[in-house]
């Protein structure tokens, strides 16, 4: 049986965490009795933004399996960890954010004897806007296209503008100029099939300039997308672009009236989270696969992969530092304004006589952050924190599907099932733990937190409620998170409510929260009209409505509704797939 193991809670620096992983007894990579070379699909130079996929082969004496890491480094950008040991030998890169030098790095390491061995390769990146001229270039996604402007002068910013017959004028994000390197920028959220113009504003102080009108046409999907149904029309809006992260289907972004304007060309677990300036974090588990196989992604509005890891990779990390191992990534994935990454993983533990007689598998959760280039530098293990005498309030079991892959036994207590951690805006941790029925706040100080629960919120938690409501608790709620507004938002199920009455529907609700008293006032409090068993999101917008979305309906399909202060549903939108979380967003930039 695996014991109970109490440490003291990361932070941890670089020097001690540098110390702990020699104790993996990784070999120096001079007594390598192996090599590996890095063989680009295209041949350098090319242009920014060409796609490239790099092999690494070994050779040599055989005492694989081996891992492999990937790594880029720019004239501007530095060195930067883009794939984390794991099993792929392959990774697909576009070439450069600018024109310039790039040298991308593999490292193969031995699983059976902990030999290391590196290959670097140079790729020079050629600008597309040349002579003066700005350039607008397909990508290999149908939907998105690389706009690229002649250098601009340090101080001033650059931002592209483009529209079509009919429609709103959009913008990318602003970048900084440097005056040495051309301006490139993916351009998304287009209608298929549409023929657009676009151009690029500078600014700087005292000064507007803009480039020439250009024209290009927009592709068509390569796959059948989820049906998206206005339901109920929408009021005018500040932001008309609709992100839909559905399961068992692709990824992608629509206009609010059901028009597929983007989507990710790969089928994974959970979108988690959209990012400043035109990224995603999303979470892929495989079942019957081992925990190198569980992964964590960024990429870009292409598919490209900005960063990734995996949960075997991080398990030795949390080993090292005498840390339980995860078994997958799941639910959660966001950056935190520091630049680090903040995760939600999975936890098993054989406990016996405590959630039942004898030995009995629990699953539980790990909150993890980590650095931009992929190495943990805090954790927080539920075991450690929350008492587990208290059963999932529904007596949950893990089913295939439902939780991560296990790896201890064949079945698991599904004891917390968390499904959202987000920042709060004093620096601490909101938790919520889906079987629990609880949503906790968690010491965490921007990193020098020890972990403890300051505080649940929830029924039989520390806030008395304030409410005319017969049943005010949520249950097996999503997505809570404290809006600009000082409030916090979240997606009430309602499954606790359901099993004493079928009638019920999900609601969407909005808590003024007393910290100080322990005083939680239910300020809005929407009947949604339709029941949703699991998943859901829920978000403040722009105009003062919130958006709820019902992620997973009985017969398999997912509705997103606006609703005003008063609780009135305004507006909405079907879906023929389940939805994890939906975001509502000022366009593909703009979070």
């Amino acid at each position: 049986m695996r014991e109970t193991v109490r440490t003291r809670l990361l932070p941890i620096n670089r020097s001690e965490l540098n110390a702990l992983l020699l104790l993996c007894s990784f070999a120096p990579l001079a007594n390598a009795q192996f090599s590996v070379t890095l063989n680009p699909s295209v041949p350098s130079p090319a242009a920014v933004g060409t796609q490239v996929t790099w092999t690494a082969v070994v050779s040599g004496a055989d005492p694989g399996p081996f891992w492999y890491r990937f790594s880029t480094r720019g004239q501007v950008e530095g060195h930067r960890t883009v794939r984390d040991f794991g099993p792929e030998n392959t990774l697909g890169w576009a070439a450069g954010e600018r024109d310039g030098s790039y040298t991308v790095e593999v490292e193969a390491r031995s699983l059976g004897t902990g030999e290391r061995a590196s290959a670097t390769s140079a790729f020079t990146a050629l600008p597309n806007a040349v002579g003066g001229r700005p350039a607008i270039r397909p990508t290999m996604h149908p939907l998105v296209f690389l706009y690229s402007a002649p250098p601009c002068r340090m101080g001033q910013i650059m931002a592209v503008y483009y529209t079509s017959s009919g429609q709103p004028v959009q913008e990318t994000s602003a970048k900084s100029c440097d005056g040495v390197y051309t301006m490139n920028f993916y351009v998304a959220g287009l209608r298929p099939e549409t023929t657009y113009y676009l151009k690029h504003i500078v600014q700087g102080p005292g000064t507007v300039s803009e480039g020439p009108v250009l024209t290009f046409r927009s592709g068509q999907p390569e796959f059948a997308l989820p049906v998206m149904t206005k339901i109920q029309p929408y009021p005018p809006t500040t932001q008309p672009v609709l992100l839909s992260g559905a399961v068992f289907s692709y990824l992608q972004a629509t206009d609010l009236d059901g028009t597929v304007i983007w989507y990710y060309p790969e089928i994974v677990s959970f979108l988690t989270r959209p990012e400043p300036g035109g990224s995603f974090f999303a979470i892929n588990e495989v079942q019957d696969a081992d925990s190198s196989r569980q992964i964590v992604r960024e990429f870009d509005l292409v598919g490209n992969i900005l960063l990734e890891t995996n949960a075997a990779r991080v398990s030795e990390q949390l080993e090292a530092m005498g840390k339980r191992p995860i078994n997958a990534f799941h639910h959660e994935a966001r950056r935190l304004p520091d630049g680090n990454i903040l995760l939600l993983a999975g936890v098993e533990q054989i406990l016996t006589n405590v959630q039942g007689p004898g030995a009995v598998n629990v699953l539980g959760d790990m909150i993890i952050v980590m650095n931009r280039d992929l190495e943990v530098i805090w954790a927080w293990d539920g075991f450690d924190h929350l008492d587990p005498r208290r059963l999932a309030t529904q007596n949950e079991r893990c089913t295939p599907g439902v939780c991560p892959p296990l790896y201890l036994a064949s079945q698991a207590n599904d004891w917390m099932h968390g499904n959202s951690v987000s920042r709060t805006p004093d620096g601490n941790l909101l938790f919520s733990i889906r079987n629990q029925d609880w949503v906790v706040l968690i010491d965490y100080q921007d990193g020098k937190g020890s972990g403890q629960v300051i505080w649940r919120l929830g029924q039989d938690g520390d806030f008395r409620i304030r409410s005319d409501d017969p049943w005010p608790w949520f249950s097996h709620q999503h997505d809570p998170e404290f809006e600009s507004n000082g409030m916090l938002s979240l997606f009430d199920n309602g499954n606790v409510r359901w099993s004493s009455d079928n009638a019920v529907n999900s609601r969407g609700q909005v808590y003024r929260l007393d910290e100080v008293n322990r005083v939680a006032e239910l300020v809005l409090n929407s009947n949604l009209g339709y029941y949703s068993f699991a998943l859901g999101s829920a978000q403040l917008l722009l105009n003062g409505n919130y958006f709820f979305g019902n992620g997973f309906r009985a017969d398999g399909s997912g509705i997103g509704e606006e609703v005003n202060p008063s609780g009135d549903v305004v507006y909405s939108i079907e879906s023929t797939a389940p939805e994890y979380r939906t975001f509502r967003m000022k366009n593909m930039y703009t979070p």
